[in-house]
């Protein structure tokens, strides 16, 4: 489940703030905020991204880099959302 989850968010990232090109450039622990990848409202973006398709709730406390800062980060953060 992990693999799967991991590649959504890789798409998504990769389409949604890179233009679908540099995914290269976007490995699982890539500091998506460090790089300039995304930045506060991206971070709202990948929040509605994870609520619309896993149908997660991602509480205010929850929006810390901890969680947000790489797809590896972000994959651990749905799989315990997801009870996985």
């Amino acid at each position: 489940m992990s693999e799967g989850i991991e590649k959504e968010l890789t798409d998504f990232v990769v389409e949604t703030f890179m233009f679908g090109e540099g995914a290269d450039r976007v490995k699982g622990d890539t500091s998506l905020l460090d790089q300039g990848i995304i930045d506060s409202t991206g971070v709202l973006q990948i929040v509605a991204f994870l609520e619309s398709t896993y149908g997660l709730q991602v509480a205010d406390e929850e929006l810390v880099r901890d969680n947000f800062d790489s797809l590896a980060k972000l994959t651990a953060f749905v799989n315990k959302k997801l009870g996985s």
